[in-house]
């Protein structure tokens, strides 16, 4: 497709064909470049196509059909054959210009694998020395496949998921930034990353346009049943869950409020407030979970007024799944927001040399994004899925 008929075809396209033509007419330009280097750096080892080299000891030998892959794509090429003149066996020649080209999304895929793994920029090349890997090139490879993935995460649809659960978090990424990450479990068992929102604090705006974009992706209630929701304990996160949904179940994130109260104690208290907790993940139903909570209650008297303070303001939002009898098998994946913590260790211990996030670009959202996609890669049915059914039962509006 020449240039006349790109712009021809440009012109009766619509809105949304325009990147469709554009992305066919430059794979087109890039595969008649790489047969003209092909045939080009066959010029060079032989001579022309009737001129042969007479001092070469590389002949023509041919064409053969072969394939190269372009930004995930598999695409067909004729490429020309040349031989060791006298070789019998095993004499052809490779050609650099297909080499290259064959092995050019492998590269660029293992660059972006190492500056996802915490490989500045600076040390791309050094790790692929004969790659086209100078740090510009890195850092602007990253930026766009960064973008690429933001894209990816943002643009899947959810309507055709049914989610019981949703998790909301929050990522500390530097002193002054963070994100509030969602989480979304299926009737099946099934862990997805939702989306998430970067902001200073864990305030009630960034969560609203988190749960804002949530809705319009297709995320929504149940009319048939109520919503578990578990935070980590922020009050604004709380408000804005209560506005966007109805009659959620909003359970409080067990390990976070133990790392509250575990702050305001003497060490010498911990093991013993290790153990009351662990009880409290073990109950089942709403009698046992309200007597493990007096045990904690009890256990705090004397001790610190803070300590009790912050085990008394969380009320029941502590014990809700307990309340609504979910079965106990199903506390070690509910009662926290592991889930979504567990998942960010490993990009949080990568990105903790970032001495600076931009506010005014999209660094953070890009570092995010990757982050999500990856653990996703890692995702399995949470333990004892089999009783989200029973659960599900419990959930019932009435």
């Amino acid at each position: 497709m020449n240039e006349v008929n790109v712009l021809e075809a440009l012109s009766q396209a619509s809105l949304s064909d325009v990147s469709q033509v554009l992305s066919d007419h430059m794979r087109s330009v890039i595969k008649e470049s790489l047969l003209r280097l092909m045939f080009e750096e066959a010029s060079q080892l032989c001579g022309g196509f009737y001129h042969p080299d007479k001092n070469s000891k590389r002949v023509r030998a041919g064409s053969a059909k072969g394939a190269y892959t372009l930004n995930g794509v598999k695409e067909s090429v004729v490429r020309p054959r040349v031989r060791v003149s006298g070789a019998t066996v095993d004499g052809e020649v490779d050609l650099v210009s297909y080499k290259a080209a064959k092995n050019a999304d492998k590269v660029r895929s293992m660059i972006i694998k190492a500056l996802g793994s915490g490989v500045s920029s600076n040390d791309v090349g050094r790790l692929f020395p004969g790659a086209p890997a100078s740090s510009s090139q890195a850092s602007r490879l990253w930026v766009k496949e960064g973008l690429a993935m933001l894209d990816t995460l943002r643009s899947r649809d959810l309507s055709g998921e049914d989610f019981f659960c949703l998790m909301i978090d929050g990522i500390h990424l530097g002193s002054d930034v963070m994100a509030v990450a969602a989480l979304g479990i299926t009737t099946d068992g099934r862990k997805m990353m939702l989306d998430f929102e970067v902001g200073a604090t864990e305030n009630k705006g960034v969560c609203d346009t988190l749960l804002r974009r949530l809705s319009k992706r297709g995320f929504k209630d149940n009319p048939e049943r109520r919503l578990l929701v578990v935070l980590d304990g922020s009050e604004a996160l709380s408000s804005s869950v209560i506005g966007h949904f109805h009659d959620p179940v909003m359970q409080r994130c067990v390990i976070h409020k133990e790392r509250n109260i575990r702050s305001y104690l003497s060490k010498r208290h911990h093991g013993e407030l290790a153990r009351l907790f662990s009880t409290l993940r073990k109950a089942e139903g709403a009698e046992a979970g309200r007597e493990a909570v007096s045990d904690i209650r009890d256990f705090l008297k004397g001790k610190s007024k803070n300590a009790l303070a912050s085990l008394e303001e969380c009320g029941e939002d502590l014990i809700a799944l307990h309340v609504i009898g979910a079965p106990s098998t199903l506390n070690k994946t509910l009662l926290n927001t592991n889930c979504i913590e567990n998942a960010f260790n490993n990009v949080c211990r990568k990105i903790g040399r970032v001495k600076r996030w931009r506010s005014d670009t999209d660094q953070a959202e890009r570092w995010m994004a990757f982050g999500m996609l990856e653990a996703e890669k890692g995702f399995r049915r949470i333990n004892n899925s089999t009783d989200i059914g029973e659960l599900l039962e419990k959930l019932k509006r009435l």
